[in-house]
């Protein structure tokens, strides 16, 4: 290594620390409101850095009091041994996110408002949705890629049961 990369990673640890330490003390709600702290401790980032330091810290946006803010998933107490797999989590999503499918080959294109594709990606790998290879999330685009035309059209039939389940009832 180059002492260029080791002091980029130096840098990278101590401001994850720096994170971990700043959302362990107080509320923090945005990314902006991170950005704002870190610099008052020397640290000059980006949006766009602290979007990916938030996610390998596995940093989680959880309801507190009248505001959303950030926290550590340790902090959110021991895991079951197992999870049973169910479509709730992503027929609440589904019901916040409005999702357009479209379809090349064995591809399925999802589409939902910005900086969602990584949440409906998870709650689809994390739902009874078995049939897909994998899913790949952008910022608003996840692929979703099947082996063969019969896993694509049971997943897609479900996920459209699902998604139909979610919509908001229109008042009459």
């Amino acid at each position: 290594m180059n002492g260029r990369k080791l002091t980029l990673e130096a840098g990278a640890a101590d401001r994850r620390k720096a994170i971990r330490e700043i959302v362990a003390s107080r509320p923090v709600g945005s990314q902006a409101e991170l950005v704002s702290f870190l610099l008052d401790r020397g640290h000059t980032v980006t949006q766009a850095t602290i979007s990916r330091d938030i996610a390998e810290l596995g940093l989680v946006k959880v309801s507190r009091g009248d505001r959303h803010v950030y926290i550590s998933t340790d902090d959110l107490g021991p895991r079951p041994a197992t999870r049973q797999a169910t479509d709730d989590r992503l027929r609440r999503i589904l019901a916040d996110i409005p999702v357009r499918v479209g379809r090349s080959g064995l591809i399925l294109l999802l589409t939902g408002t910005p900086g969602t594709a990584g949440t409906i990606a998870q709650a689809i790998d994390e739902s009874t949705l078995t049939e897909q290879e994998g899913t790949l999330a952008g910022d608003n685009t996840l692929l979703v890629l099947f082996a063969d035309e019969t896993r694509l059209e049971g997943w897609l039939e479900r996920f459209q049961a699902i998604q139909a389940q979610s919509a908001p009832e229109v008042p009459q």
